[in-house]
């Protein structure tokens, strides 16, 4: 078998640098120049109208928009509106907004995850110096290589084929009726015998075509116009693919064009349903042909081959919010398929669907200059405790120096046969630039994606337990990785872990004493008034609080609720005491937790962990000798420093002197004079990868619903739905959205409590009325999201709000 690095690696060593210094930014920012409401700016133009209940921000550019997996944002005098509405062509974007300064704006440009780039960019250099990045070399706490080597080829040669059904081969939903290939390379493990496990590839949002001869991309129109081609994006898999063939699994890497040239302006959700349908497609005609009926061409490759109840998704970048939406359309089949990993990789979370019952690993790039906010950070910590039972276990990793494209060799300059860029724009930037010490190559971040991509793949479904110390934040390491730093947390599955305090809500039993203060916070922004909660994260931009940023389609729901502790000198102390029927923990490994530094701390911060058991003996052991999780990442203006949680692990064999089968409290203490930080998930563990029981949980979803507007404000009545009953209240987080050219709904987030036994409640959305005349209806996006004791079935509905006023 071909090394599944080694094939691409001298040609990229030799084209890599110099291409991305000298190609152009094809997923680059778009910007408008500060310009007068009405008049011509840089790139193009920009109006602000009043309408009803606000006023409509429209920029017309002069190019058409870039494509990238973040959503284009519009921005006035550098601050953001909200998530734009995209033309068809690209060269216009539109905010219907209630925040009256809109009306008197200087400038509007083109914002990402929150940021207006130029003025980012701007900032480098000008902000206050920050720690610099940690030597590699350097070690903190257990850190020791895994057992098993996740890249090491396996023992079967692999055979690569392809199959290709048309660009029109499937209708879509979630693209309101328009159509999409089905086309997909395969990689087969050659004589390996009986029925194989499959694992999906899904690629994410980039250009669906190309113009071979003036070197340019498209992503308008599917099929692609006459003189271009597509652009083989799932073809850009083949390490990790390779290695997981041979190693005994199947491998499908399928193409997504047909929705890349529609998602933005043609669906409700920028694609995820989509991508969904276009997964389950595919495995309904690997289904088919692994029973010998169907295509001709996929009986040959398959029949006989796949075991359907044991399947892997892993899905880059808007692709990886694909992979998540089919694994719940599969839980919600009457006959699902067994879907039992799934990795979202540098993943877009638009909606913050929660995916509790699968082993889930989510990879996240330090240096991602297009999803910078790094969001799918929020289907690990949405997903912690959305069921009491939960059987799976979790785990969200930090790739330092590693971009959002490199992980695809078709996204990559140099190696790839379509135009690609480096999506980190930023040439000179210390940390993430393409000259700084800390930034991975091309081939090196090619490389840990590879063997995470196959690790947590093998793990899961092959369960080759030596490849956890990768995934369990036990600071396990491998040789494949090379000098990468990659950070992990995890949370283990339920029946393996005593939570003794997540930190998710005040708690009565915790007690503060000393020079301290304690609060839960959540979200950031004062986005979320409605939980009862302050704000996180006070003086961070959205792009350097992955934890916290606002969802687009769920941008006032409370996020990650933490507690934030802070102390003026070492006597501050939060004690948190066990109940005496959890007091043995002797069955355990570990006592873990999550932690970082406040944002506005300064110099060295540390805590000190005391374990105490009945008798009054203690152990105590500081956080900087267990980890690296208090010092700060590197970064010298947005999107860095991250500020993300990390994994803190004592281990119950290194405790002298106390009895783990007699365990009274845990005390939490300043060790350094001053500090503040972050912490979450407190709780003892034995790690394990568990199983795949997406089964066990309704779904709940939205129900639509058209109202009359009304003659001032007032209410509309709307449900939401289950699948089935619970033997548990069931909550779900409910957006409401106002779009539109005369938007009467105010923008709202609540939750809602469906009770036990029952299928369903409703809810209230305000509604702004009014007596003027309207010429048509209105609708209004309202979106479910992290739910707790369910998961997310349809989770977009329209409200319709029809004028009552006679013309």
């Amino acid at each position: 078998m071909r090394s599944p690095v080694r094939a691409w690696t001298k040609a990229l060593a030799a084209a890599v640098t110099a291409a991305t210094l000298s190609t152009p930014l094809l997923t680059g920012p778009a910007h408008a120049a500060p310009a007068p409401a009405g008049s011509r700016g840089g790139d193009g133009t920009w109006t602000v109208e009043p309408v009803s209940g606000g006023h409509r921000v429209t920029l017309h550019l002069k190019n058409p928009l870039p494509v990238r997996d973040a959503v284009p944002e519009l921005a006035a005098d550098g601050r953001s509106l909200g998530p734009a509405e995209e033309s068809p062509d690209g060269m216009t974007l539109t905010v219907v907004t209630p925040d009256p300064a809109v009306a008197t704006a200087s400038s509007v440009d083109v914002a990402w995850n929150g940021e207006v780039p130029e003025a980012t960019a701007a900032a480098i250099g000008k902000a206050a110096p920050h720690p610099a990045a940690p030597d590699p070399a350097e070690s903190h706490g257990e850190k020791s290589p895994a057992p098993v080597d996740p890249a090491a080829p396996g023992p079967y040669t692999v055979r690569h084929d392809e199959y290709d059904l048309g660009d029109t081969a499937i209708t879509l939903e979630g693209l309101g009726g328009r159509q999409a290939e089905i086309r997909a390379k395969v990689y087969l493990p050659e004589g390996a015998r009986g029925k194989r496990p499959l694992v999906v590839f899904l690629h994410g949002r980039h250009s669906a075509c190309y113009n071979p001869a003036a070197w340019t991309t498209s992503n308008t129109q599917w099929p692609c116009p006459a003189g271009q081609r597509p652009i083989a994006s799932y073809q850009g898999y083949d390490g990790p693919a390779d290695v997981l063939a041979g190693h005994g699994y199947v491998v499908v890497s399928v193409s997504a064009n047909g929705v890349n040239a529609a998602d933005n302006p043609y669906s409700e959700d920028r694609g995820a349903l989509a991508r969904g349908e276009v997964v389950m497609r595919h495995l309904d005609l690997l289904a088919d042909a692994g029973r010998g009926v169907g295509d001709a061409r996929l009986v040959r490759l398959f029949k006989g081959r796949l075991d359907m109840t044991d399947v892997g998704l892993m899905g880059h970048s808007r692709g990886g919010e694909g992979v998540v939406k089919a694994a719940l359309m599969n839980a919600g089949r009457a006959t699902p398929y067994g879907i039992r990993a799934v990795l979202p990789l540098a993943p877009t979370d638009f909606a913050r669907a929660t995916l509790p019952g699968t082993p889930m690993a989510v990879i996240l790039p330090y240096c991602d200059g297009d999803v910078s906010n790094q969001q799918g950070q929020h289907f690990y910590d949405d997903s912690r405790y959305a069921d009491a039972r939960d059987p799976a276990f979790r785990s969200s990793l930090m790739v330092m120096g590693a971009d959002h494209n490199f992980f695809n060799t078709e996204w990559t300059p140099g190696v790839a046969h379509a135009p690609a860029s480096d999506d980190w724009s930023n040439r000179d930037d210390p940390v993430c630039g393409g000259a700084a010490p800390s930034r991975l190559t091309a081939a090196e971040q090619y490389a840990v994606g590879t063997a995470y991509i196959a690790g947590f793949f093998r793990l899961v479904q092959g369960g080759e337990q030596g490849l956890l110390p990768l995934f369990d934040g036990s600071g396990g390491t491998t040789a494949s990785a090379g000098r990468a730093v990659v950070h992990a947390v995890a949370q283990a599955p339920a029946n393996k872990r005593l939570d003794v305090a997540p930190f998710t809500s005040p708690s009565a039993s915790a007690r503060v004493s000393g020079s301290a203060a304690a609060v839960v916070c959540a979200g950031m922004l004062d986005r979320s008034p409605q939980s009862g909660l302050p704000s996180c994260a006070s003086t961070l931009t959205t792009s350097q609080a992955p934890s916290w940023t606002p969802a687009t389609y769920a941008n006032n729901v409370a996020s990650t609720p933490v507690l934030r502790f802070s102390w003026s000198d070492p006597t501050g102390t939060v004690t948190v005491p066990l109940d005496k029927p959890d007091q043995n923990v002797s069955r355990y490994d570990a006592l873990t937790f999550r932690a970082a530094r406040d944002e506005t701390a300064t110099g060295d911060v540390d805590l000190a962990v005391e374990i105490v058991d009945k008798r009054g003996a203690s152990h105590t052991v500081k956080v900087s000798e267990a980890g690296d999780a208090l010092t700060a990442f590197p970064g010298t203006a947005s999107p860095l420093p991250k500020t993300w949680l990390r994994t803190v692990r004592v281990p119950l064999s290194s405790l002298t002197g106390v009895r783990p089968q007699q365990i009274a409290e845990i005390r939490i203490s300043g060790a350094s004079q001053k500090g503040a930080v972050y912490l979450a998930d407190l709780a003892f563990t034995t790690m394990a990868a568990g199983e795949a029981r997406t089964d066990r949980l309704p779904q709940v979803s939205v129900r639509g619903a058209t109202v009359d507007e009304g003659d001032g404000p007032g209410m509309a009545t709307m449900t939401v739905r289950l699948s089935d009953r619970s033997a548990t209240p069931v909550t779900v987080e409910v957006q409401t959205i106002a779009t539109g050219a005369n938007p009467v709904i105010a923008s709202a987030a609540q939750e809602v409590v469906i009770p036990a036994r029952s299928l369903e409640a409703s809810f209230q959305v305000p509604v702004q009325g009014d007596t003027a005349v309207a010429s048509a209806p209105q609708s209004y996006q309202v979106v479910a999201s992290v739910p707790v004791g369910a998961t997310i079935g349809n989770g977009f509905a329209r409200l319709v709000v029809t004028d009552d006023d006679a013309v």
